[in-house]
């Protein structure tokens, strides 16, 4: 009996490993989902929306379904469209995502987000992978003057402004549908004008230009030049947003000082500053004292503050 014994112990099946049928791929027209505790085959089921009987033949490889375990695959029943209707871009669901953080990333209303998408039975229900039907909020048909662009992945605004020739502030006036310009997305209907007038190629008397860097703002601009923000804004009517500046853009920035003399006194000579001097720079550069161009500029009133296109009379040596 105990030799018996031995020979039922080694045929005995193996369980099937938890491993294993975590590794399930998927059949065509279904979803893989990874068991949570406290899950059932009826709870998948009405959370998914299908019947219980489709879940249980779309899956197989599963022997028992009144028994499954956390970290399982099961494959749910697709229910979702391949694609998304007339009016709708498909995005899917990342983790951490619901119907509410999708409809404000997008700028559409929760209701119009959820009227979209009939196939989800309950909408405070949503899992990575999914996928959602989010309304475009672009008008059908561009205005005249302007027309009509599909967002393509990888766009913004700043690089279909450079792809067609216009400017930032001309193409986001083209469209006030978009709430954020910094948020467009694939499928979204850009208009974009036709006849939008040049950027400055000069900023008014009395300022000076600055192409925008990465990570700058209207507010890091002024302290960087020693003026108030609201002088800023008021220099810059050109921009709608003062909150959306973006890298290439052209901001025109107050100056400070009094007006630069036309002539400079006599034993000095004009000298218009570069990107990237400095008053040690200048004093270097000609072979002056930085005590003796400090005291020639009296109407510079921070010397460590000058900027592109300021005039500074340098003492002849």
């Amino acid at each position: 009996m105990k030799d018996n014994d031995k020979l039922i112990e080694q045929v005995k099946p193996e369980p099937l490993s938890v491993q294993s049928e975590a590794q399930t791929v998927c059949g065509p027209n279904t979803t893989p989902y990874t068991v949570r505790e406290g899950d059932t085959f009826f709870t998948i089921a009405r959370q998914f929306g299908v019947s219980l009987d489709a879940l249980v033949a779309a899956n197989p490889q599963i022997p028992d379904p009144s028994r499954i375990f956390p970290g399982q695959t099961v494959c749910i029943p697709g229910q979702q469209p391949t694609q998304c209707p007339p009016g709708t871009f498909s995005y899917t669901v990342q983790p951490g995502d619901s119907m509410f953080t999708i409809a404000q990333r997008f700028g559409v209303s929760l209701d119009a987000l959820i009227a979209a998408n009939p196939q989800i039975p309950n909408p405070n229900v949503i899992f990575p992978g999914q996928i959602v039907c989010v309304p475009t909020t672009a008008p059908p048909t561009c205005p005249p003057g302007t027309f009509s662009y599909t967002v393509q992945p990888g766009d913004s605004m700043f690089t279909i402004a450079q792809r067609f020739g216009v400017s930032l502030n001309a193409l986001i006036a083209a469209n006030p549908q978009i709430p954020d310009p910094s948020l467009i997305f694939p499928g979204q209907i850009v208009c974009v004008p036709t006849t939008a007038p040049p950027p400055p190629t000069t900023c008014p008397p009395g300022t000076f230009r600055y192409t925008v860097q990465p990570g700058d703002s209207m507010w890091r601009i002024a302290q960087r030049f020693g003026v108030s923000l609201n002088a800023l804004i008021a220099a810059n009517p050109q921009i709608p947003n003062p909150s959306l500046i973006f890298p290439g853009q052209i901001v025109c920035v107050p100056t400070t000082a009094p007006p630069p003399p036309t002539t400079c006194p006599p034993g000095t000579f004009r000298y218009t500053v570069q990107p990237g001097d400095s008053m040690w720079k200048i004093a270097q550069r000609f072979g002056v004292s930085l005590n003796a161009l400090i005291a020639a500029n009296p109407q510079i009133s921070d010397p460590s503050r000058i900027f592109p296109g300021q005039i500074v009379c340098v003492p002849n040596r």
